[in-house]
């Protein structure tokens, strides 16, 4: 019995040595990294894609305050509601952060300080990221106003205010793969990345499961918003039944083909793709064809 019961013990912390290094906070190789010099320019086009300024920007901001990532806005979920973080370059932001500080934490989602972060940052999606975008990214960043609104905690309860918990819902739901797959076209592939990637269209409008995670097997066939208020829309060509064209238009101008306006927070997506070359509006129209239709 004696020896039995020691055969558990050794089974068992064996088992929690496995669990504590499969769930650790994982950094980016940082080779990846080496050589790579940041390009502003290029990293507005990659800001505008990812969305950063819709979600960072502070409640309420407009005109050119939208370019100043005090953060404050507050997302509701059925975990909790998340607040966005100051990402400004001030010491109250990201002033000090290295490209690998902001590849840890879009990447891996790990925070500077080696935590594990709340997915509310999608970085289920931008674990695609390119390196050579991080670090595009990071240049832009850096040049933006800086703000020293010190970030607001997170308004979230037990258990899921416990972030050794994400190592677990990382190991079972951070995956790095394309979803859509098979012979794309030039055209189609930028469309993937800036969908499945950058614009992390996914995240809202696919399906999750009873712990958060996206139920890949329906992507971007809708279900409840997060706030617990309406629904988001099915994006996949069994309901999004309007040309190309049609596709494109709506990013640019916010225009339904039945005149209709864009509203919620696809409001901020169209403000930023309406930014972007018309080639990657296109291209995004081009994906969503591509996607299999889900009833």
């Amino acid at each position: 019995m004696r020896r039995s019961l020691m055969i558990l013990a050794l089974a068992g912390a064996a088992a929690l040595g496995a669990a504590l290094v499969v769930t650790r906070p994982q950094r980016v190789d940082t080779t990846d990294l080496a050589g790579l010099s940041g390009d502003a320019a290029r990293g507005e086009t990659v800001f505008l894609a990812a969305g950063c300024g819709s979600c960072h920007m502070a409640p309420g901001a407009r005109d050119a305050a939208q370019r100043v990532m005090a953060g404050g806005q507050r997302f509701a979920s059925p975990f909790g509601t998340f607040l966005a973080p100051n990402i400004s370059p001030s010491d109250q932001g990201i002033a000090g952060w290295t490209v690998a500080d902001l590849a840890n934490a879009l990447i891996k989602g790990t925070g500077r300080a080696g935590q594990h972060l709340y997915p509310a940052l999608p970085y289920g999606a931008y674990a695609k990221m390119t390196a050579q975008d991080v670090a595009d990214l990071h240049a832009f960043l850096m040049a933006l106003p800086a703000d020293s609104t010190p970030s607001a905690p997170h308004d979230i309860g037990f258990p899921f205010n416990i972030r050794t918990a994400l190592g677990g819902w990382k190991a079972l739901f951070l995956n790095e793969d394309w979803v859509i797959t098979g012979d794309l076209d030039p055209e189609e592939t930028r469309g993937r990345y800036l969908a499945e990637a950058l614009g992390h269209c996914g995240e809202c409008h696919t399906p999750r499961n009873a712990l958060g995670g996206l139920d890949r097997s329906r992507w971007l066939a809708g279900g409840p918003d997060p706030s617990g208020t309406g629904t988001i829309p099915n994006i996949t060509p069994a309901k999004l039944t309007w040309t190309e064209a049609d596709i494109a238009a709506y990013l640019e101008t916010g225009f339904t083909p039945d005149y209709d306006s864009v509203g919620g927070h696809m409001a901020h997506v169209v403000s930023n793709y309406a930014q972007l070359p018309p080639e990657d509006r296109r291209a995004v129209a081009a994906y969503l064809k591509r996607v299999p239709p889900v009833e």
